[in-house]
């Protein structure tokens, strides 16, 4: 028996949630586990009516479980970011889930944008560091006016940094600060290398250490210091516009791949394009040692909801991710070859040729993994 937070969210978040529990329900029948599932109702409903987004009672509730299985966030009727920064980068902050794991792989009968590409070349992983960089909320704006003493303390910032004088033509200033740190670059060093002695043995570092010399420059140095202690494990440097260029031009090169947080928020939006879209897109926030989440990458998509259109191949596919954590590794793999198979047979929403019903899909992956 495995306990399961679930969190549909918001937008299209409980129908594709729904599905998705279908499918993890059919492969433990299959597999011989029982999965007992606990639900949170926290998104945008609630916090419209209460002015609530996660409370700290919930955030220690949710302590108690290995796995959160999550929809998604966002409502027009919000300011963006809200939801954002109060509910999910909260649960992933507090939680400390500093891996962000994003497969890459293209299935059979999926098109790619790129030409001559098919399966046998995209095939890798992306582990992006989750809780540092420039996601650690350091920065400010101040502009002329109530903010003029801070304003003039960013002036002379510039002017001493840049030998320019800004005072008259710069009546706003803004400054972001992204924060690496030793542990924490090591810690989802670590797990790559690990992953990647799982697979084909190679893993590619993302940086910037040639412009941004300080921050990344500390990346490299502590990547060069791990490596050491992984000699079976090919390694190599990539900074990150030329890995844009390569994922394109040469998927097939690459095998597992570990970024800094900014940059990992950025190729693996290139890396869900080249695999199918988002609609195929699934990622895991983890601590190995704590509370992980795992969820769709896509947005909560408010004009689907309720229409029973969206696709919820993204949701399964991270449910597959939850059974791989949780240890179910057989029926995790299960899982991703009943998704190829629904997608072999047409069994697909409209938004890849299809003309199934979001619940369709659940129901179809479901049979297929229980006759499988």
């Amino acid at each position: 028996m495995y306990r399961v937070a679930c969190m549909p969210g918001d937008g299209i978040g409980p129908e594709i949630v729904a599905e998705g529990r279908k499918v993890l329900d059919a492969a433990g029948e299959k597999f011989g586990f029982d999965i007992e599932w606990t639900d949170y109702e926290i998104g945008a409903e609630r916090y419209l009516k209460t002015g609530e987004l996660i409370t700290e009672d919930e955030l220690k509730e949710l302590s108690k479980f290995k796995s959160i299985y999550f929809g998604s966030i966002g409502d027009d009727r919000v300011k963006p970011g809200i939801l954002e920064k109060g509910i999910l980068l909260a649960i992933r902050f507090y939680f400390d889930q500093y891996v962000n794991l994003r497969p890459i792989k293209l299935l059979p009968g999926v098109s790619t944008p790129l030409a001559d590409k098919g399966p046998e070349e995209i095939d890798f992983v992306v582990v992006r560091e989750n809780t540092e960089d420039f996601y650690v909320g350091i920065g400010a704006r101040a502009k002329a006016g109530k903010q003029r003493d801070e304003l003039e303390v960013m002036r002379n910032l510039y002017n001493v940094r840049f030998g320019i004088d800004v005072e008259t033509d710069a009546d706003e200033l803004a400054y972001q600060i992204g924060v690496l740190s030793r542990k924490g670059s090591e810690r989802v060093m670590e797990y790559a290398f690990d992953l990647a002695g799982t697979r084909d043995k190679k893993l590619t570092s993302v940086d910037k250490a040639n412009v941004l010399t300080e921050v990344y420059g500390l990346w490299r140095e502590v990547f060069e210091e791990t490596k050491k202690r992984y000699p079976d494990v090919t390694t190599e440097y990539n900074f990150v516009d030329a890995i844009t260029m390569w994922f394109v031009k040469n998927p097939e090169w690459f095998d597992v791949v570990v970024t800094p947080n900014m940059f990992g928020d950025i190729i693996t939006d290139l890396g869900a394009m080249i695999q199918g879209g988002l609609g195929l897109a699934p990622g895991g926030n983890i601590n190995p040692k704590g509370t992980s989440m795992f969820e769709p990458i896509h947005g909560s998509a408010p004009k689907y909801k309720g229409k029973n259109v969206a696709n919820p191949l993204a949701t399964v596919w991270a449910g597959s991710l939850l059974l791989d954590h949780i240890g179910e590794k057989e029926a995790a793999a299960a899982v991703i070859t009943s998704i190829s198979h629904s997608i072999e047979k047409g069994a697909v929403t409209k938004d890849m040729g299809g003309f199934m019903k979001t619940s369709d899909i659940g129901d179809w992956i479901a049979k297929d993994i229980l006759k499988g």
